[in-house]
């Protein structure tokens, strides 16, 4: 069961999703909603969900600011941005803020939403058709300023390999024989080299510029 958390303050939209998942999707489960920012982290249920949907508008709260403290609080909890505000600005933000997806309001149907939450469950991330060209353009921005670099560990390559099998961070550290907070340190040094902010960017680049080789 994925345990779902809905952060939006348009209620009617909270009720639609809340019905389509429980009429059609019962392996989805919302065990929490939040009409304004603030109310998501007094929410009991907060530390055992695996996803939370986030608006970017939040009338107190801005979104960017709820995935950073998110991002820091609840590294595990998988953040899925559903909103109507898509232009490249507001992505680029939310990217920056360590978001795992995007989907518009305006084209995003409930079949897409699950889709999405599956696959940043899973350990990939998940952007609409009209998210994935701003997300290319800001890959490739920061490909171009980026100082390209070859400077790793070998604890650094391994971890760069298994977050190109899909591993998330309590299965690398599994795999590897050491702390979660340990692999999480060493992929916050990878990015720092690569000058990017998550794990498709880091993947995505190593392997475009030959840093590690995928047999």
């Amino acid at each position: 069961m994925i345990k779902v958390i809905i952060v939006d303050d348009h209620n009617l939209f909270r009720m639609g999703l809340k019905a389509a998942f429980r009429n059609a999707y019962p392996d989805i489960s919302i065990i929490g909603e939040a009409e304004f920012g603030k109310d998501l982290f007094s929410l009991a249920e907060l530390s055992s969900a695996n996803v939370v949907l986030l608006d970017v508008n939040m009338p107190d709260i801005g979104g960017a600011d709820i995935a950073r403290r998110l991002r820091l609080e609840y590294p595990d909890i998988k953040i899925l941005v559903i909103s109507s505000e898509n232009g490249e600005e507001t992505v680029k933000a939310m990217v920056e803020a360590g978001i795992d997806g995007f989907i518009s309001k305006r084209k995003g149907t409930p079949d897409e939403i699950v889709d999405a939450i599956q696959n940043i469950v899973s350990g990939m991330e998940y952007y609409g058709r009209d998210i994935a060209p701003i997300i290319f353009g800001v890959y490739v921005a920061k490909k171009n300023t980026a100082k390209v670099t070859s400077e790793f560990t070998e604890r650094e390559r391994e971890i760069i390999l298994l977050c190109k099998d899909g591993l998330l961070c309590k299965e690398v550290a599994s795999k590897l024989n050491i702390s979660i907070s340990t692999v999480k340190t060493h992929k916050e040094r990878i990015f720092q080299k690569l000058g990017i902010n998550n794990t498709m960017e880091m993947v995505q680049y190593a392997m475009k510029n030959g840093i590690i080789r995928i047999e």
